[in-house]
């Protein structure tokens, strides 16, 4: 066991994402046989004491396989019937197999949409740590019967990223139908077992294809792995179809990827306006307004050169330098019209903030 996943064996909190790959056999029916051993595994966990927070893909597959149809659609409302249908098969095996291990379960949809709204966000937060004080293990998936394009997340990968910090977890495992990010060596590849910062390197390294199950891929994985280990939440990237795979990541082994966490102090407001908000544009700000961000001041229409994209009143926005840097993110006070027509003036008493450093965040 090495030092770095000595934390994995103390995590209290689990967050667990499965993807369809893992879940379902490549006819598109449910892999019965690997659902059985991953939920023994995680009602293990929850019997020694640890909370579990399961977040599943495969309800469209489900939904695929019900419907007798081989591909999947790329139509948004056959999707949504597909997951209609397929949620209540995926969840009739979950309650079966996690009933047969004394573990009582729960299921919560969720859309960006309900994360985004901040009263929703914080019924939702308390909606999972209910769940997990009575000892409920909370099965997620985005509302695919409702979700369109709009407030989709992707794929479940972010989707777990964003629960994990939703509920301060300790850590997150991606399960996956690969071992981890691999690179090349010697004529093939190995797997890289530590990833410090996800950069351009890394993701050279990654080599994604779209199939007719999965909508994720390692570029997923590897953003959402940085989005919750940047909120100081350790995550690692597995093999799901390894039978004991959950099993040897907690207990410290050199299984899958990980990638390391950050140290932060963020309080749970700024870390909504930070990642639970959709940027809808971008404002462009000087040098000198640059360094007073820096310094914890909001930022003034008298710094800002540059606006683009169409966005509301409290719009999420990114804030970035002259030369295309992201400094900061934020709620904006102004629309994208009224501060494109305010840019590069002083207040003078009749201007306010276009971003009021309470509602900002420094990246």
């Amino acid at each position: 066991m090495t030092e770095h996943r000595e934390a994995l064996r103390g995590a209290k909190r689990v967050v667990v994402k499965v993807g369809s790959r893992v879940l379902v056999q490549g006819t598109g029916r449910s892999d019965r046989t690997r659902l059985k051993l991953l939920v023994d595994e995680m009602s293990r966990f929850q019997h020694d004491g640890r909370e579990m927070v399961f977040v599943s893909s495969g309800a469209i597959a489900a939904g695929l396989d019900a419907l007798g149809r081989e591909t999947r659609p790329k139509a948004m409302p056959d999707l949504q019937m597909a997951a209609a249908v397929g949620q209540i098969r995926l969840m009739s095996v979950y309650d079966e197999l996690f009933g047969a291990n004394n573990c009582p379960v729960g299921q919560v949809l969720l859309t960006h949409d309900t994360l985004k709204h901040r009263e929703r966000h914080l019924n939702a937060r308390n909606t999972l740590l209910k769940l997990l004080a009575n000892r409920i293990i909370p099965i997620i998936n985005e509302n695919d019967a409702v979700s369109t394009e709009e407030i989709k997340f992707g794929d479940n990968d972010v989707l777990a990223a964003l629960v994990s910090i939703l509920v301060d977890a300790d850590a997150l495992a991606l399960l996956s139908s690969t071992d981890g990010l691999r690179e090349p060596h010697d004529g093939a590849t190995r797997r890289v077992s530590l990833i410090e910062e996800v950069d351009d390197d890394v993701l050279a390294l990654v080599a994604d294809h779209n199939d007719s199950v999965s909508t994720g891929g390692m570029a997923s994985k590897l953003e959402a792995a940085q989005l919750a280990a940047h909120n100081g939440i350790p995550v690692v990237i597995a093999d799901g179809r390894s039978p004991g795979v959950l099993t040897r990541v907690f207990d410290g082994a050199d299984e899958g990827t990980l990638l390391l966490p950050k140290a932060g102090d963020m309080s749970k407001r700024k870390r909504w306006i930070a990642f639970f908000n959709r940027v809808e544009g971008h404002l462009i700000v000087d040098d000198g307004a640059a360094a007073a961000l820096r310094q914890g001041t909001s930022l003034l229409p008298v710094g800002v050169v540059g606006v683009t994209g169409t966005f509301k009143v409290g719009a999420m926005v990114d804030v970035r330098t002259a030369d295309g840097r992201s400094l900061a993110r934020g709620l904006v006070e102004y629309s994208s019209d009224d501060i494109d027509a305010i840019k590069g003036r002083r207040t003078d008493g009749r201007y306010g903030e276009v971003i009021h450093r309470d509602n900002m965040v420094m990246l």
